[in-house]
């Protein structure tokens, strides 16, 4: 009967507009909230199968889409891990809760978040998210992983304690005087010191002793390098045989060098690998031929530059995230390193993605496959610290909304009514 579906029509209109009116209520309730997306009501109306000379009242349904691709305003604060996307990317998390239960992480993804380090060292929100990313090399590379799994990803995690960074690699440039290698020089020796960490954070040093070869005439442009380490009592750690060349173009520059104790001295790097105490040291002084390391000229012995990695034990004092997600600890010993970076995930279908607490997002079929990039590269924005992402919501439009809103629902509620009302009128054609 057409009346009666009047009636049901009625009752579809005040429904969806009262969910309308959920969406509109939680948009408020959260305008304040950090990194919330607003959800929009759609209404679509339901059409019965009519012929042309009745009609059946179908109704109305409502369909809700948060809108995760649209971006809020970012606003600064004052911690160095309150962190937002600026542009396309977001970041992924991982609950504490799951991560504890099954031990494999399952990626969330969130557009901003407010982390601090919790009592185990975590880079952790108050909701109980982990940040996840990548663990860096002891030199501060980051090793190649997978892209499209979570696979190498892992909770950005720092050491509470007292930390030590051993010496791995030391850069040298001196130069060595030209006359002492002549047949009439001194043939003095000269000695240099060169500070290193070892393993426990304890300063040691390889002692160095350059000899020159004194020729019978002429000049034999040759030095002996002797090196000793302090941790192994004095003992020699590699000796080399370094000569120069003396043409009109490279003079003073290294010609070759001969091992006769050590680690082989790799002409295509100009490195050697000494082993002190606590493992092994990659020394540069220069290839053949090339500018910097060592070299042959005038008469002076003259260190210019000693370059090295390494750092005596120190107390985290700060944490940095650059623009590129790189995550660095600072010590009080004045050294930074680089521990994670924090990737960005993109997606084709942000929309797609299902909505949990805490403003997090897990991947479903309808977001489509996800991909990890650098921040920075590809389709993403970069990472911004001493940020957050304010909610997309508006207050005024949402505002607007609600009184046309509560209007639609009042004119529903008056169909139902007059509905009614004919209903009665039907009821009394019997008396």
């Amino acid at each position: 009967m057409t009346i009666s579906s009047s009636l049901n029509a009625g009752v579809s209109g005040l429904a969806a507009n009262a969910s309308r009116l959920g969406t509109i209520s939680d948009n408020i309730a959260n305008a304040s909230t950090y990194g919330y997306k607003r959800v929009d009501t759609e209404f679509s109306s339901l059409v019965m199968g009519n012929t042309g000379r009745s009609y059946t009242a179908g109704g109305v349904t409502t369909y809700t889409t948060r809108n995760v691709d649209q971006k809020g305003s970012l606003v600064s604060t004052q911690n160095a891990t309150d962190l937002a996307v600026r542009g396309k990317g977001m970041l992924p998390v991982v609950s504490a809760t799951q991560l504890r239960a099954t031990g494999e992480p399952e990626l969330l993804l969130t557009p901003t978040g407010s982390f601090r380090l919790d009592e185990d060292g975590y880079l952790a929100d108050q909701s109980g998210h982990f940040l996840l990313g990548w663990p860096a090399n002891i030199d501060g590379t980051i090793p190649s992983f997978p892209r499209d799994t979570v696979d190498g990803l892992q909770p950005v995690q720092f050491s509470l304690s007292l930390t030590g960074d051993p010496t791995t690699n030391v850069d040298m440039s001196l130069n060595l005087p030209a006359i002492e290698t002549q047949a009439d020089g001194p043939g003095d020796s000269y000695f240099l010191s060169v500070e290193y960490f070892d393993n426990l954070g304890v300063s040691q040093s390889i002692a160095m002793t350059f000899t020159p070869t004194v020729p019978a005439t002429g000049a034999s442009n040759e030095w002996t390098m002797t090196m000793t380490d302090s941790a192994q009592a004095g003992a020699v750690v590699g000796e080399y045989v370094v000569t120069f060349d003396d043409a009109r173009n490279s003079g003073g520059k290294i010609l070759s060098v001969a091992t006769t104790t050590g680690g082989a001295y790799d002409p295509a790097t100009g490195e050697l690998e000494i082993m002190v105490a606590g493992g092994p040291i990659i020394v540069d002084i220069g290839a053949p031929g090339e500018p910097g390391g060592l070299s042959q000229l005038s008469d002076s012995f003259a260190p210019i530059a000693i370059d090295k990695n390494g750092s005596k034990v120190g107390n985290m004092i700060g944490i940095e995230v650059d623009a590129n997600g790189y995550v660095s600890a600072n010590y009080d010993t004045g050294v930074t390193r680089v521990l994670y970076q924090v990737p960005l995930v993109d997606l084709p279908n942000y929309n797609g993605l299902e909505a949990l607490d805490s403003q997090t997002f897990r991947p479903t079929p309808q977001s489509g496959p996800y991909f990890l990039w650098d921040a920075g590269d590809g389709p993403t924005g970069d990472v911004r610290s001493f940020a957050l992402e304010e909610s997309t919501t508006d207050i005024a439009k949402e505002l607007t909304s609600m009184i046309q809103t509560q209007r639609a629902y009042s004119s529903n509620a008056k169909v139902i009514q007059t509905v009614d009302e004919m209903l009665q009128e039907t009821t009394n054609i019997k008396r």
